[in-house]
């Protein structure tokens, strides 16, 4: 097999635009792996204000992805769902199919310690969901759901109905995942999660968690939450600010508002776990093949650059977007 001397990485050279650049595949040190990528997915919410250049200026070095290239707003190589196979590394690796934190890229060479091996059990292709899986994990590691708790996930994106799967695995839960588009109704129903439209959800929930990245969804999340009752807050809203009604029932019934960030571990775990750890349970639970509803369309890696406006654009109804790269 030649080792190719260049690989094509996708930018985001201005907001609201990018392209395919060619960039020069470095040596593969005794530490390194060199992946040829098989697929990536695009985390829709996050790379959404990337793509539009809606980074907080004050964001700029926290939103840094691990291997991102370029700085914000632009130009900025940026991304992190790669599921690839091993091509060139140390022999536990070789051959193998690996997760990593990188960008949308046909052909990378990393640490092998940033690569971690995709259990036989789990596909490929359903691999990208890890980095939305570890995400939907620390939000409920926040939300520290109890046996017998009324629980409604406001926001049915992959992130808030990953939130609502794991929820409902928990006995005794009562689970409802809420969404202003009903068509997120049978995709609730697939994953065995009950669903509901925004009017239809009753007061005096135990928890809410947000994950709609809308303001109104928060301010229905203060209103249908029970006294002391929390709302875990996992939407981003990038430079957009948001308005609140905390004169009311938040301060008269003491609600908490608390926000999830998968960026940090829950301060009580970080000493037994790390996000090897996490990522590692992340990739284990992506088993189930239901969750492959999820996936709500695929392209080829080369179309990136054409299909990039319409896949972050703010009428698009996709889930997670999957690339598919040259064999």
């Amino acid at each position: 097999m030649s080792t190719p001397e260049y690989a094509n990485a996708f930018w985001v050279t201005r907001p609201a635009q990018g392209e395919l650049r060619p960039e020069p595949l470095p040596a593969v040190a005794a530490d390194e792996v060199r992946v040829r990528t098989l697929y990536s997915g695009i985390s829709r919410g996050t790379e959404s204000l990337v793509f539009n250049g809606h980074v907080p200026e004050s964001e700029y070095f926290r939103m840094q992805a691990p291997f991102q290239a370029g700085e914000f707003p632009a130009p900025v190589k940026y991304g992190y769902c790669s599921v690839g196979r091993v091509e060139q590394g140390p022999s536990a690796l070789l051959d193998k199919t690996v997760f990593c934190l990188f960008p949308h890229q046909d052909h990378y060479v990393v640490p092998a310690s940033a690569v971690l091996e995709v259990p036989t059990h789990v596909p490929a292709e359903r691999a990208v969901l890890a980095a939305n899986m570890e995400t939907a994990i620390n939000g409920v590691w926040d939300a520290e759901p109890m046996l017998g708790e009324r629980i409604c996930v406001i926001g049915a994106g992959v992130v808030g109905t990953l939130v609502a799967y794991l929820c409902a695995q928990i006995p005794g839960v009562n689970v409802r995942l809420v969404d202003i588009n009903p068509e997120r109704r049978q995709l609730a129903e697939q994953l065995g999660v009950a669903f509901c439209a925004p009017e239809e959800v009753t007061h005096d929930q135990d928890c809410v968690i947000h994950a709609s990245g809308h303001a109104a969804g928060l301010r229905q999340a203060l209103a249908v939450v029970g006294n002391e009752g929390r709302i875990i807050e996992m939407s981003w809203f990038g430079e957009g600010e948001v308005a609140l009604p905390l004169g009311g029932a938040f301060h008269s019934q003491r609600l908490t508002l608390k926000a999830s960030q998968v960026g940090q571990l829950p301060a009580k775990l970080s000493p037994r776990w790390d996000y090897t750890r996490r990522l590692r349970l992340a990739l284990s639970l992506l088993v189930d093949d239901r969750l492959e509803a999820l996936i709500s369309g695929e392209s080829d890696f080369a179309q990136l650059p054409t299909l990039a406006p319409w896949l972050f654009g703010r009428g698009s109804a996709e889930l997670c977007h999957r690339l598919r790269y040259p064999l």
